[in-house]
């Protein structure tokens, strides 16, 4: 079996490894598809379900911060139980959150579903990376993680397509039900190919209170960052409710500084804690002796700057697309289509680039890529923009995520031994998603922000002022820019009467310049992601 590998050998890995290799990664794609697949669909949810801005952010974050609070306690639970067993089981909780999503008729149903989704997918997603690590081993480990990140890149940038294609022709729900036959798949796939695999375990104990105090941290920095334009930064703008207990809008101070505060001192005490824990030899959620390989550090800090500006573009196009542009769901998702076909170039090539430059160089290289298409696509959007004209840059972006991602994985766990390959791939994983949580929060921040000043502005010079407009600027904010949408297909007939179609215009050019901003966000994320690849790269060469 591929599992079984002698000490200090390089075997070559059978036709059954490499089929487990296609499975496992098949299973991993369906979690990275499920968490882009949403954004595009996200407006028809919006209107069909009723969300405001701040639920359409934890729809998508949700995911992300429940991934990220149980990663490392999957990634341990892996080790210990083996990981096919674990990926087994997490296929069926998947599929369980999965049915309850598209079963959803509220916010408060589907925030919950995703939330047993990301249950789910904590358990599958270290389970594939360290079985990987653990069955492909010396140059034939390159090869596997190359078409481990490929199949990532690829489910990512698909994700847009795909969710555009299911909820135009059938529904938004669809998104969801698609997920029960790929997991049978996935399913039958893996009890026939993936072999069972283990960490060594030589310390006793579980680290509970590991794991509740990094899914305190990470659950409420994120939660600060989302709440923050609502509940106000410091000062109270509302109430905040949790199930019968208030936040007054008249307490002295909001609350998210004070779950800022509380996500600092959890972070600081889950770092002293694991020390602790290394000290006395127990068991520990996460090796802080895997930091000190530098490929891993500054490998991990580079996957969560750019996964922040990643996920900060998946939010927010497609409201721009759909509502600003007046582009339905299926034609916003034939121009974020434009990052599958960049990312699908670029990946078949990204093997030979790394063999020139080094996978780490080849890192850089798609970094670079990302941050300039995403700059152009800032400079470019207006009110009016084609979507043609979006999709431009966008196939640059593509590019760049296909060559980042097919390498940086390899290049993170490149040092790590097998026996920790759980926690190494849990630990990178913990962070892509703890940055895909903050992507999703800072983008929908910005936008919030920026929309409160841009809506208003464009209003005033298209000639529309007074209290209607301050009304009809708030609505399209609290919306998402949902309004629009309603706006333009009710035309003459709208409240508006005949300043309907010039209210539209201004509120679409409002709309595009506060995701201008956003964007402007996602690529100072992407540059700071660049400089940390620069130091990856001077630590793999040191390596070397």
């Amino acid at each position: 079996m591929g599992s079984q590998r002698a000490a200090g050998t390089v075997q070559a890995p059978t036709r059954r490894d490499w089929l487990a290799l296609a499975v496992v990664s098949t299973g991993l794609g369906m979690i990275v598809l499920d968490g882009t697949i949403v954004g595009v669909a996200m407006p028809e949810i919006i209107s069909d379900l009723g969300l405001d801005l701040t639920d359409a952010q934890w729809v998508n974050s949700l995911y992300a911060v429940v991934l990220a609070a149980l990663l490392l306690s999957t990634g341990k639970l892996a080790d210990r139980w083996g990981r096919r067993a674990l990926f087994i089981a997490g296929l069926v909780v998947f599929v369980a959150g999965s049915i309850f999503a598209a079963a959803a008729d509220s916010a408060g149903p589907l925030i919950a579903a995703r939330a047993v989704q990301a249950v789910g997918a904590a358990m599958i997603m270290p389970s594939t990376l360290s079985t990987v690590n653990a069955v492909f081993r010396g140059k034939y480990r390159a090869a596997a993680f190359g078409v481990w990140g490929a199949v990532i890149s690829g489910a990512a940038a698909v994700g847009p397509l795909a969710g555009g294609a299911l909820t135009q022709w059938a529904s938004w729900h669809w998104i969801f039900l698609v997920n029960i036959p790929l997991s049978a798949l996935v399913f039958l796939g893996t009890i026939l190919t993936v072999p069972e695999t283990r960490g060594e375990n030589t310390r006793p104990g579980a680290d509970v209170d590991g794991a509740l105090l990094s899914g305190i941290g990470f659950g409420t920095l994120v939660f600060a960052i989302i709440e923050g334009p609502e509940l106000g930064w410091w000062t109270p703008k509302a109430d905040l409710e949790i199930f019968g207990w208030v936040w007054p809008a008249t307490a002295p101070i909001s609350i998210v500084p004070i779950a800022l505060a509380i996500a600092a001192v959890t972070l600081v005490l889950f770092v002293v804690w694991e020390r602790h824990r290394e000290r006395v030899h127990r068991s520990a959620l996460l090796d802080l002796g895997l930091f000190r390989l530098p490929t891993f550090s500054w490998g991990n800090i580079t996957a969560a700057t750019v996964a922040v500006g990643e996920f900060a573009i998946i939010f927010v196009l497609p409201l721009y697309l759909v509502n600003a542009l007046g582009l339905d769901v299926m034609g916003a998702g034939l121009v974020l289509a434009a990052m599958a076909i960049g990312a699908f170039l670029s990946g078949a090539s990204a093997r030979h680039l790394a063999e020139r430059f080094g996978s780490a160089g080849t890192v850089l290289i798609g970094l670079a890529l990302e941050l300039v298409g995403v700059v152009v696509l800032a400079v470019l959007i207006q009110g009016t923009t084609p979507g043609w004209l979006v999709a431009i840059p966008l196939i640059v972006y593509g590019l760049g995520l296909g060559l980042a991602s097919a390498q940086l994985t390899g290049t993170v766990l490149r040092d790590v031994p097998a026996a920790t390959s759980g926690q190494g791939a849990a630990t990178q994983s913990t962070v892509r998603q703890v940055g895909s949580a903050l992507g999703t929060a800072f983008a929908g921040a910005a936008l919030s922000i920026s929309l409160a000043i841009t809506l208003p502005s464009a209003l005033s010079q298209a000639g529309i002022t007074g209290d209607a407009a301050g009304s009809l600027a708030e609505s399209t904010r609290q919306s998402a820019g949902t309004t629009i949408t309603q706006l333009r297909a009710e035309g003459t007939s709208s409240p508006l009467g005949d300043d309907t179609s010039t209210a539209v215009d201004a509120l679409a050019t409002g709309f595009a310049d506060g995701t201008r901003w956003a964007l402007l966000v996602a690529s100072v994320f992407l540059a700071l992601g660049l400089v940390a690849a620069l130091r990856l790269r001077a630590s793999a060469r040191a390596k070397s």
